[in-house]
């Protein structure tokens, strides 16, 4: 079978590269990177890093609005699909290139196969939820993360060509995780096991408004003063909206502000880390499959899961609950469960296909 996966971000690097290792055995597989993220450090270094060969096509869309960003992929992409005429196209999680991947595979009648599907924030002033739902009405297949998201589409009328999977982000973990073990990042950041929080923050409801933003800024620096010793690798999209508000100078004195890391520097930095601060949801999930404690810094998330077992905890940009939480949110004692799968998600997402 021909297989084409569509990505550009993150997240979907780190889906991809366990899954298109047991694909690649015994389908013709391609690749398409949108370029929705195209700094080395938020791209390139985890191709390189995750040993995914490189992309068949390159589309280069960068950064943009919604509907210009969505718009030039699904250009670029018909070209592609329309000349390539895959079996499948396989797309992951929730970003624009997750929607045009579904929108211009259904449109040319080819099969859809959506990785990380039925997920819900319940939210649709979210643009990831509108992808989700779209792609998942496109979709096929639908590879679920966990039973809830298995649920989600039940509620909704879908229950054709749904699978639990489990998730594919076990699996990275699994595959990287003594990797990362090697790693010196903790010698050259001067940092001990389980004696800093690690922080990230990307989602525009936290860095596109001055007062929000400046808001979180201010509570880190406090946590700083507080004795917590406070670890900022700084998305581009934040470090932009630093710079134009003019508050970036400052938190480098507080705190310890560094470039984004690849996959390898960073799951070893999220698996030692005392606490993490994020609105990823990404490493919402991370943090849960490693057992670290999670501060998220949005009023919701999709990953119910991680809340329900006690291991993340939702604060919004509350500063009492986000102080409270870094001195005494301990869930070392909360049960920990298998709602994520084996770490055999790829696997089995292999054998549905065959």
């Amino acid at each position: 079978m021909k297989i084409i996966s569509v990505v550009g971000a993150r997240p979907q690097f780190i889906k991809h590269a366990p899954l298109s290792k047991v694909l690649a055995k015994a389908h013709q597989c391609k690749l398409i990177h949108t370029g929705q993220h195209y700094d080395y450090n938020m791209s390139k270094v985890f191709f390189d890093e995750l040993g995914i060969p490189k992309p068949d096509f390159e589309l280069e869309v960068g950064s943009g609005t919604h509907a210009y960003q969505t718009g030039m992929i699904l250009i670029r992409i018909e070209e592609i699909l329309m000349k390539e005429n895959p079996d499948l196209v396989l797309i992951y999680g929730d970003t624009n290139s997750t929607l045009a991947g579904a929108i211009s595979s259904a449109k040319l009648h080819i099969k859809i196969a959506h990785v990380e599907a039925g997920v819900r924030l319940f939210d649709k002033s979210s643009p990831e939820e509108i992808n989700r739902q779209v792609a998942d009405y496109c979709a096929d297949y639908l590879f679920c993360p966990t039973q809830t998201a298995v649920d989600n589409l039940k509620h909704e009328g879908i229950t054709q060509g749904v699978y639990l999977t489990g998730d594919v982000m076990v699996d990275a973990i699994n595959l990287n995780k003594k990797i990362a073990e090697k790693s010196n990042i903790l010698d050259l950041l001067h940092l001990n096991n389980k004696q800093y929080v690690l922080v990230t923050l990307h989602r525009p409801l936290n860095t596109d408004t001055q007062d929000r933003l400046e808001k979180i800024i201010n509570i880190l620096i406090n946590l700083q003063e507080l004795g917590e010793t406070i670890v900022f690798p700084i998305h581009p999209r934040t470090e932009k909206m630093l710079t134009a508000f003019g508050d970036i100078k400052s938190l480098k004195k507080k705190v310890k502000l560094i470039e984004p890391l690849g996959y390898i520097e960073f799951l070893k930095l999220q698996n030692h880390a005392k606490t993490i601060i994020t609105d990823s949801g990404g490493i919402q999930k991370e943090a849960y499959i490693l057992k670290v404690p999670c501060i998220t810094l949005m009023d919701n998330t999709p990953w119910v899961e991680t809340v329900l077992d006690g291991w993340n905890i939702l604060v919004g940009d509350d500063e009492v609950k986000i102080l409270d939480a870094v001195k005494n949110f301990h869930p070392s004692d909360r049960k920990h469960s298998e709602r994520f799968g084996k770490g055999n998600a790829s696997t089995i997402i292999k054998n549905i296909l065959a």
